[in-house]
């Protein structure tokens, strides 16, 4: 017993160190995840509340959380300013002073580029129009060994070419053609009713 008291209790042995160097170890330890927890705050989350249709101009005086507009969307339903989205979502835990991202409703549409339409049908059109953001107006039939191809893309009345900048939302006539002969029985059917 006196022996291994020697080694462990003599300032001149490896076995003191080792037991100073542990020890000093694990106190660096211990107070680290103290100061960790304090400074992460730990246990003081608390539920994201919903900010979707309210103002972000009055949000972003908010003192619990940090606004940030990260992004803005047009949306003809919405009001200008109007939270459409938001990061993180509703009932999240988070902490207070935390980063909210939010999108917000544009008060101007985007531009976006009118695509090549004609030559294509009328089904392919629809769905071109659709995936930019434009809408498919009046259709208007035109006598064509074509049938259901787009013959012309019309915006207010007037021919639009392709890669011309129009506001997103905005409405697009096709001209399509159609058989000669099923178009002139339809026009046969409406004068005789």
């Amino acid at each position: 017993m006196s022996a291994l008291r020697i080694f462990f209790l003599s300032p001149k042995k490896l076995g003191f160190h080792f037991l100073l160097a542990a020890t000093v170890f694990v106190i660096i330890c211990v107070g680290a995840l103290f100061a960790l927890d304090i400074y992460t705050r730990n246990g003081t989350e608390r539920m994201m509340p919903n900010f979707i249709g309210m103002d972000s101009q009055e949000l972003l005086n908010n003192e619990d959380y940090i606004m940030v507009i990260s992004d803005y969307l047009f949306d003809k339903k919405t009001l200008p300013g109007i939270v459409l989205k938001q990061d993180p979502h509703v009932g999240e835990m988070v902490k207070k002073g935390r980063k909210v991202y939010l999108t917000v409703a544009s008060s101007t549409p985007p531009k976006v580029i009118m695509p090549q339409l004609e030559d294509v049908s009328l089904r392919q059109a629809e769905i071109m129009l659709k995936a930019i953001g434009l809408e498919l107006g009046s259709v208007i039939y035109k006598p064509s060994p074509y049938e259901n191809a787009v013959l012309e893309q019309l915006y207010k009345g007037r021919p639009i070419y392709s890669g011309t900048e129009i506001s997103a939302g905005e409405t697009v006539t096709l001209v399509v053609g159609k058989n000669p002969e099923e178009l002139s029985n339809e026009i046969e059917n409406e004068t005789n009713e």
